[in-house]
């Protein structure tokens, strides 16, 4: 099924280890058991009454090798510790609040998926529906009495039918699948023809009715989207949710997500709300007097790194016009049009806060819709799930030295408190390194923003007496993302950090969070400005960190971080690293194209399919520099995999053998383009770390 990878994501990434007694007498180095040892706090969700917030905890059964999920929830004000609600062997999650002060949240026990009711003043969770679908995610319509479930079906064929199909093909003695037409597998899952419905199911009924019955479209979108891409109008009678509804192979190349709106009545009748943009429309949210709707829209189609920015329409009318907003910085010497994300409107109607890439971080903001004026309320870390209370906001925050724990803010920015400390005492049994972020003249002289990761054990006095540190410099993904300041499950710096080295990562050109005309630098110049940047960047690193030791530097990445190791690897830029670790990289572009499933990005990126005339795919293509490789190279690859497959690693792999150069392949055959299990997670660790210390011997 489709919703494998978001349960996967959600349930089973990683977390605890448990620490021995003899380990805990002293601080130890940082490694993949502590990260895995964290326990990872969902986003808080606010009581009607605003005095408590429930969220999950992630834990991890590494006997069982998965995730252990449960609903806890604290104090609004801090004044108390934080209280577990459930403590079942299974998972319960999506915690959402009903109007009476209990908890309605999803639970796995039983072997499915279902709602379940709690009283967070005392009392056993009580099951509420029993439908024969696993229900993925869900959210209560209080104006109608009813849940709004997700579920799972083959369209037209309604719950009743998806059930006699699965059993029929089950019961089929034939394996084989058919395809007419693109895409026939996304992300890490072959297509079989069910899609994500919203279905509508009144309280004390069992028999939840399909609001889109013959729509065959993923809703929320397949694989990211989730209940954000949903909105309930005012009254109930209509929900208003993202989806791209293309003919053909069309969404295979094209980023025309749509908003549309459809009746509660069970009539299935729809109409599309944002047609005349070809480009992504996503996020609804009614301001809380229900008379506008606003939602994020792109400028450009078949571009997924275009900027956001917000639309307001007139829900009575359907007028609609855009809000420009400018991010004024005095850190750099332009203006920044960033992307806002998780809208939260005050009752006021006009002020509301998000999140957004800036600088490194993931900042919390605060927007005057009348104004336009927007300003920070906190910058430092990455925050999410902001929630509101009286006067005050509701976060999750996490930086280079901390998981997410839950913090509280007056609106004004003053009065940072944290609320939980789920992770402090495991953090103080690590030594972590200490991060700093500096700057340098990059490609076109413009600025770029890195991160520096100092040694666990590193001091002003061994810097000055002389020592020296190896350095792993980072290369990240996307290529439009960031190596910013978050405490990441799978690239984390604390994690080479602790097997001795400083760590260097530097948000080149094509990198997120810096305005959109950075972003866009990269197209088409995939492996010349970038490259450039992270030259430069290396060495002001090495210049601004005299400690560092230049002759001692390996380099890793993934996803377009790995084609950035095989490509720098052909240049002469590589001559100056001792070891390379390359994970779900490309090494053929033009090949890339045809294995790839969403087609739009590669066209974006080189300016067409490879087969057009003038397309950039042989530009910047590191197979056919394979004749310079002679760095050590570590090669990683996930078998499920099906946005850079892994005949890409495995070409990588022979590439390296074949002309000598020490190299190692590890493969996953049930990881995708992340490593998720945690004893996958362990061993990739152990590998890409005992590989790198190796070749700096």
């Amino acid at each position: 099924m489709k919703i494998r990878h978001a349960l996967l994501v959600l349930f089973a990434l990683v977390a605890a280890a448990p620490v021995l007694a003899d380990e805990a007498a002293a601080p130890h180095p940082f490694s993949v058991h502590d990260m895995l040892a964290m326990e990872r706090l969902g986003s808080p969700v606010v009581s009607p009454d605003g005095k408590l917030a429930a969220f999950t905890v992630r834990s991890t059964d590494l006997e069982d090798n998965r995730g252990r999920t449960d609903l806890w929830v604290v104090a609004t004000d801090g004044a108390s510790e934080p209280r577990r609600l459930t403590s079942h062997e299974d998972t319960d999650f999506n915690p959402v609040w009903c109007l009476n002060g209990t908890i309605y949240f999803l639970s796995t026990r039983g072997g499915g998926s279902q709602v379940w009711n709690i009283d967070p003043s005392g009392g056993e969770a009580v099951q509420v529906t029993h439908l024969p679908l696993d229900i993925n995610a869900m959210t209560v319509v209080p104006d109608l009495y009813s849940f709004l479930l997700v579920m799972e079906v083959y369209p037209g064929l309604g719950v009743k039918g998806t059930l006699d199909r699965d059993a029929a093909l089950k019961a089929a003695p034939t394996t084989g699948k058919v395809y007419d037409e693109l895409m026939f597998r996304h992300w890490d899952t072959w297509e079989d023809g069910k899609r994500s419905h919203l279905f509508l199911l009144k309280g004390g009924s069992e028999d939840p009715v399909d609001l889109m019955p013959d729509l065959d479209a993923d809703v929320p979108t397949f694989p990211w989207g989730g209940l954000e891409e949903v909105a309930v109008a005012p009254g109930g009678q209509e929900i208003v949710f993202t989806a791209k509804i293309l003919p053909g192979s069309q969404p295979a190349w094209s980023t025309d997500y749509d908003l549309y709106a459809v009746k509660t009545d069970g009539s299935g009748e729809m109409r599309c709300l944002t047609e005349a943009n070809e480009a992504w429309d996503t996020e609804p949210v009614f301001t809380p007097d229900g008379e506008t709707l606003v939602y994020l829209a792109m400028d450009r189609p078949n571009f997924e790194a275009d900027r956001y920015h917000l639309e307001l329409m007139d829900w009575a009318t359907g007028d609609q016009h855009r809000l420009d907003v400018v991010y004024e910085t005095d850190e750099l010497d332009r203006t920044l049009d960033l992307s806002p994300h998780g809208l939260q409107f005050a009752s006021d109607n006009r002020t509301a806060y998000f999140t957004a890439g800036c600088l490194g971080q993931r900042s919390l903001f605060k927007l005057d819709m009348r104004t336009a004026r927007v300003t920070m309320v906190h910058k430092m870390g990455r925050h999410s799930g902001v929630g509101l209370l009286k006067g005050r906001l509701i976060f999750g925050r996490q930086h280079l030295q901390s998981p997410t724990e839950l913090y509280t803010i007056k609106t004004s920015g003053s009065g940072l408190k944290q609320i939980t400390d789920f992770n402090g005492e495991k953090l103080a049994q690590a030594l972590l390194g200490e991060p700093e972020q500096f700057t340098f003249k990059g490609w076109n002289d413009e600025t770029v923003f890195a991160y520096v990761v100092k040694p666990y054990d590193w001091t002003a006095e061994k810097a000055a007496a002389g020592q020296k540190w190896p350095v792993t410099f980072l290369v990240h993904g996307g290529p439009q993302g960031s190596f910013g300041n978050d405490f990441h499950y799978r690239w984390n710096p604390q994690a080479y950090v602790g097997a001795g080295f400083a760590t260097v990562a530097v948000d080149f050109h094509g990198s997120t969070g810096y305005g959109q005309e950075f972003t866009d630098a990269i197209s088409g110049h995939w492996g010349d400005r970038p490259l450039e940047d992270l030259e430069k960047g290396l060495d002001a690193a090495l210049e601004q960190y005299g400690w560092m030791d230049g002759e001692k530097v390996v380099a890793a990445g993934a996803s377009y971080g790995g084609y950035m190791i095989n490509w720098m690897h052909g240049q002469d830029f590589g001559k100056r690293f001792r070891a390379f670790v390359t994970h779900d990289g490309n090494l053929d572009e033009r090949m890339a194209y045809y294995d790839t499933e969403e087609l739009w990005f590669p066209e974006w990126e080189h300016g067409g399919a490879p087969f057009d005339e003038g397309s950039g795919y042989g530009l910047h293509n590191p197979v056919d520099y394979v004749q310079n490789w002679h760095v050590p190279t570590l090669v990683v690859h996930g078998a499920l995999d099906y946005r850079v497959v892994d005949t890409q690693g495995l070409s990588t792999f022979t590439a390296l053998r074949r002309q000598g150069v020490p190299a190692r392949l590890l493969y996953f055959p049930d990881e995708n383009h992340w490593v998720l299990q945690p004893h996958n997670s362990i061993q990739w660790h152990g590998e890409v770390m005992a590989w790198l210390t190796r070749w700096i011997q």
